[in-house]
């Protein structure tokens, strides 16, 4: 079992904790009939910000409910080490290829504990899946060929083998029409803990697991492994509307 899904279950657990002394205090009328979600992601294959994600629901029965939703993801590979340069700047050595992911999912979501409409927490679990678009956006460096000359250009550790020459990465965005696509598909899992104090908006933490595979390898670092199949533990912290 890695570090991050230690992790999830550690909080996982503190917060069915909380969810049980919640539901003690005694649960009201919560129900809804549509909700509109919009999250910012953490995972451990992604950076200080994962992702966002935008999540749609609809009441199917009084405890369940389908949603429509999309994440926008930034991949990385775990071996991913950012280094600064003298100059000040920021850089990730030995990185060829970013990988972004679009995700498009549909899922069903079934609600445990009800929370009342002015305290407590509600509880529920759902799974998810859905297409996966890759898009492979090369990594550009600004390298030093001589003192007086730089090039901004794809990483290759053939020509970049020292990265004291390296004088930071390239501008935002750049190569990004010359990226490639990777299809594939994915799939989660999660428990969704919804805190608030309104009952038409809501503040809700995701915590799960997430599968996502392509079509072929992707690679981000040449001298490194690379992978065709990615998954992570995550959580996505929401803020959203029901009616």
């Amino acid at each position: 079992m890695t570090k991050g899904l230690k992790y999830l279950f550690t909080g996982i657990l503190a917060l069915i904790s909380l969810v049980s002394q919640a539901q003690r205090e005694g649960a009201g009328n919560y129900d809804y009939e549509r909700e509109l979600f919009f999250g910012i992601n953490k995972n451990t294959n992604g950076g200080l910000i994962g992702g966002l994600s935008i999540k749609a629901g609809f009441q199917i029965e009084e405890d369940k409910y389908q949603f429509f939703g999309l994440d926008l993801a930034n991949v990385k590979n775990p071996k991913e080490v950012r280094y600064n340069t003298v100059l000040g700047n920021s850089y990730i050595f030995g990185k060829s290829n970013y990988l972004y992911s679009i995700r498009p999912y549909y899922g069903r979501e079934i609600v445990f504990f009800k929370k009342a409409p002015q305290q407590g927490v509600q509880i529920s679990a759902l799974a998810a899946v859905g297409p996966s678009i890759g898009l492979i956006a090369p990594y550009y460096v600004e390298y030093a060929v001589n003192r007086l000359e730089t090039v901004r250009e794809q990483y290759n550790p053939e020509v970049h083998q020292s990265r004291f020459n390296i004088l930071g990465p390239g501008r935002i965005f750049e190569g990004l029409s010359q990226s490639e696509l990777a299809i594939g598909a994915n799939a989660k899992a999660a428990l969704f803990f919804e805190f608030g104090t309104f009952k038409s908006s809501a503040i809700g933490l995701e915590l799960g697991y997430q599968l996502e595979g392509f079509n072929k390898e992707i690679e981000l670092m040449p001298t490194t492994e690379n992978r065709q199949i990615f998954q992570s533990a995550y959580f996505t912290l929401y803020y959203g509307y029901r009616k």
